[in-house]
């Protein structure tokens, strides 16, 4: 025993064994009874036993009491009686020991404390694991057992004590590190990202995704990879068989009219012309499982009422039912819209918002996460090489032409990740003997900068300057000025919010840590020409 153990009183906590350590007065020296095997160790001195017994135990508990005094002189046993009905009813046993041991003057300083779990039902050991644990019972555990081959009336056994602390068990921590750094991997792809908040917001994501059953909303542009993120985020739970059911992926931009209420809640043949058979619907078909409802903000305000109520009871309307179906589902949410402001114009539900906005991530586009453009690539031509059978590779001066592009603020990556992958799909099936060459690199460049020329709002168009200045403002813009504001009118054009815009025209400021905050430096630029981000919004869009 340590020196530490020798300097303080050890004080034994255990559950009477109502069979393990009963005996009659004849026999009960003949085998093994684990409290009273406890005080038999050559190496232990157990100077006080917390006996726990209930009411009703009291002659076994007394007998106990006297085996060990008689066996073990330096060990005085006090008999604590807690009180339960059902030894297998969890919330019973756990509400007994727990009083019993917020009560318990544990004194730390002068006493060491061992829990004994060799006794009790597997409910009663569970509770003391999880007491131990949390530090309610400030105490290591404790194991006895009969020794396989002992002599018959051998009744010390042998003992073990279990510590609970898990940073001191360095392979256990190191695979708990390699378990998340798996888990974390497989979120992305396997992709090596390198962009600090997407890394971040990963990491949260594969909390939230293993502990949590509530909604999860995922926002950001078109082709950020909300649909692909939600796919990992399935696999993960499945993996961790929080869901055992599938995963029912819907758009719910292709729900429109009569059919979206049929679609996601199903229907009762005959509810309507055409229903010629029961509909199951996507809800029910997700039982078990996950719904991902992409693009969630186009749904119509019946659907997102029944919807709100599916989501917090599992209970819903078939439609032309009489009788409510149910369906436990776990949802994942995704929109490129700002749902906030749908609610302020009426098109969204408030409440539908704030229950499934309790785990909200916002995806970044592509152009906002360029580091990661390198690895995405690798990344896409593995994709294609799986899919047709051809490993397709760069020559060395076309990857980096291409990288040094796809890197530069003139790729604005308006399909964020679908441009990238259309961009590898194309490069590589036009890639002479499997390796793409800088003639294919610049002809895909010239593609991309001219289908990105043609989607945006056009610079040089002199109808777009009077649509937002009138003619008296914009004679008297150096030309200087009328190039820089038509550049920051196209991007305003085109971006969704402030601060996506801002992101856009201050990347490489950004990165050099030059502003903090792109939005304020816009609002205030636009704010020269007496502009705001809405007016040009709402001149662009009319």
């Amino acid at each position: 025993m340590s020196s530490r153990r020798r300097q303080k009183q050890v004080v034994a906590i255990g559950l009477l064994g109502t069979r393990l350590d009963a005996g009659a007065k004849t026999s009960r020296w003949e085998r093994w009874r684990p409290s009273v095997s406890l005080t038999m160790q050559d190496d232990l001195i157990v100077h006080r036993y917390e006996l726990l017994r209930q009411s009703r135990d009291a002659n076994l508990a007394n007998l106990v009491a006297e085996d060990i005094e008689q066996i073990s002189p330096e060990t005085h046993v006090r008999q604590r009686t807690i009180e339960f009905d059902d030894p297998w009813d969890f919330e019973q046993v756990f509400g007994a020991l727990l009083d019993f041991a917020q009560a318990y003057p544990f004194d730390t300083d002068r006493e060491e404390y061992l829990v004994h779990i060799s006794t009790g039902t597997h409910v009663a050991q569970i509770c003391l694991f999880l007491l131990i644990e949390s530090r309610h019972f400030p105490a290591r555990m404790i194991q006895t057992s009969p020794r396989r081959g002992d002599a018959p009336g051998t009744i010390a056994g042998w003992v073990r004590t279990i510590d609970l602390d898990l940073s001191r068990y360095d392979q256990i921590a190191a695979r708990f590190q390699r378990e998340l750094a798996d888990q974390v991997s497989r979120l992305k792809s396997g992709i090596d990202t390198q962009n600090a908040s997407f890394n971040h917001m990963i990491d949260r994501i594969n909390q939230v995704a293993v502990a949590s059953t509530a909604p999860i909303l995922l926002t950001g542009p078109t082709g950020a990879g909300k649909s692909h993120l939600a796919r990992r985020i399935y696999e993960l739970k499945k993996a961790r068989r929080m869901v055992e059911g599938p995963m029912v992926e819907v758009n719910c931009a292709t729900l429109r009219g009569d059919g979206a209420m049929s679609a996601l809640f199903g229907h009762k043949k005959g509810s309507f012309t055409g229903a010629q058979r029961d509909r199951a619907g996507l809800l029910k078909t997700a039982e078990g499982g996950l719904l991902f409802l992409d693009e969630i903000g186009e749904l119509g305000l019946d659907e997102q009422a029944m919807l709100l109520r599916a989501i917090e009871t599992g209970d819903f309307l078939p439609v032309g039912a009489d009788r409510e179906e149910h369906s436990d589902f776990q949802l994942i949410a995704g929109t490129n819209r700002e749902l906030s402001q749908r609610v302020r114009d009426g098109e969204f539900r408030g409440d539908l918002l704030a229950r499934i906005n309790l785990w909200h991530f916002r995806l970044p586009g592509l152009a906002d996460r360029r580091e990661d453009i390198e690895p995405n690539l690798d990344y896409e031509l593995d994709q294609f090489g799986a899919q047709t059978g051809r490993r397709i590779t760069f020559s060395k001066e076309a990857r980096q032409r291409f990288l040094t592009y796809a890197t530069s603020p003139s790729a604005i990556w308006l399909g964020n990740f679908r441009d990238l992958s259309g961009a590898v799909q194309r490069m590589a099936t036009l890639a002479p003997g499997g390796r793409i060459s800088l003639d294919v690199v610049d002809e895909e460049i010239k593609r991309l900068s001219m289908d990105w020329r043609d989607a945006a709002p056009d610079t040089e168009d002199p109808g777009l300057l009077p649509r937002i200045l009138s003619e008296d403002e914009i004679a008297n813009l150096d030309r200087f000025d009328k190039v820089q504001l038509a550049d920051v009118v196209t991007v305003c054009a085109a971006a969704r919010s402030l601060s996506e815009a801002g992101r856009t025209l201050f990347s490489e400021s950004r990165k050099q840590r030059k502003t903090k905050n792109d939005s304020d430096r816009l609002r205030k630029y636009l704010a020269k020409f007496n502009l705001t981000f809405q007016q040009i919004q709402d001149a662009i869009h009319s």
